[in-house]
């Protein structure tokens, strides 16, 4: 269920304004029973197990649809091969993507979901945050208490600064972003519609070391980053700036909490990145790239368009567009899947031998 404490719901929604929302179908048998079923309204969203009779589930999959049978939403999207398995009586709306109008409505419902928001929900820059003199703030920048803005920052109108956020001297942010609370960006350009959540370390020192007899002798980092307009970057994820080039998030990029993405580093368009990933300096990902968690990428490899890492992978060379890797190292997953089927099948007859060597020996005297 969706809980009102923290995202409270400006006014409930008829059916008829979710089916338009969604581009779903009220499921009627004529005129007039659309019309009624259209004025019903929902003030809420909800699981198929936690739905209550004002609120919203849906259901797209084999995995739920046994559980249609005892739901107690007060409507349900889904798709024309589940509906016959809803209850008798349970408002249906038809969509061929069920998932994807469920989010429609979603967004519709609770925009204050969608991204870090203002503590105090005030407008302006509050009492308590430090805002350097030159320091350029464009109409409608909200700022919260115990927020640092150093000298020459500029920052696009809509975007929101929250508390314990720090930008650094002559950072440039785009309109209607959104610096969560304690996040830091220095050296650092971010385009429009950027998304940072807690705790994020944008643009700090990249590892950068020369050896040398008497220990290691710290290279400057020297470049910036770069976020593209729409990407979003997850609490407590660092993004290294580049020793001389930039490190570059490409437009509509989402990146998982927790993430490492070294100095250098260019990622393309559109590309995930999932929670607890490492990515080593100079990496090149082209657009559309998708990295399951916890994949550990070498430094001065490429990764092709559209290609995907499967979780806890590790890749120490370059991958084809469109490929589908995954082990360690990673490799194509048929190949890797064969692997392990011949390991299992190895081991399980080692086991077998160990077992008829045991009682091949008979007791001992």
């Amino acid at each position: 269920m969706s809980h009102d404490l923290f995202f409270p719901l400006p006014e409930p929604l008829t059916l008829a304004e979710v089916a338009a929302l969604s581009g779903a179908r009220l499921a009627a048998s004529s005129p007039a029973e659309e019309a009624e079923l259209g004025a019903r309204r929902i003030s809420g969203l909800g699981t198929l197990e936690t739905a209550g009779p004002d609120e919203l589930a849906f259901c797209d999959s084999f995995l739920f649809a046994e559980k249609l049978g005892s739901v107690r939403a007060g409507a349900l999207i889904t798709s024309e091969r589940f509906a016959p398995k809803a209850p008798a009586g349970l408002p249906l709306l038809i969509a061929p993507r069920p998932a994807a109008a469920f989010l429609a409505v979603s967004r519709r419902m609770f925009p204050a979901a969608l991204r870090p928001l203002p503590i105090f929900g005030h407008e302006g820059v509050a009492p308590g945050a430090q805002v350097h003199p030159k320091a350029r703030l464009e109409d409608g920048v909200t700022v919260d208490p115990g927020a640092v803005i150093g000298p020459g920052a500029e920052i696009g109108a809509g975007t929101v600064i929250c508390a314990g956020a720090i930008i650094g001297p002559n950072v440039r942010i785009g309109r209607n972003c959104a610096i969560g609370p304690s996040a830091s960006v220095i050296h650092s350009y971010l385009g429009n519609g950027v998304i940072i959540h807690a705790g994020a370390r944008i643009g700090s020192d990249g590892f950068g070391y020369q050896p040398s007899p008497a220990g290691h002798v710290k290279v400057p980092q020297l470049g910036r980053v770069v976020v593209q307009d729409n990407a979003e970057i997850g609490a407590n994820t660092t993004i290294d700036r580049g020793a001389i080039t930039d490190t570059v998030i490409g437009e509509g990029s989402k990146i998982d909490n927790l993430v490492q993405i070294a100095h250098n580093v260019v990622i393309g368009r559109h590309c995930i990145v999932v929670s607890q990933t490492g990515i080593s300096g100079s990496t090149t990902l082209g657009d559309f790239v998708m990295l399951g968690g916890q994949v550990g990428v070498v430094g001065h490899v490429t990764i092709g368009t559209g290609a995907q890492i499967a979780a806890s992978s590790n890749v120490k060379g370059d991958v084809p567009p469109g490929v589908r890797w995954g082990g360690s190292p990673a490799k194509p997953v048929r190949e890797w899947f064969r692997e392990v089927a011949t390991l299992k099948r190895i081991a399980a007859a080692s086991a077998r031998r160990g077992k008829d060597d045991e009682e091949g020996e008979g007791p001992q005297e």
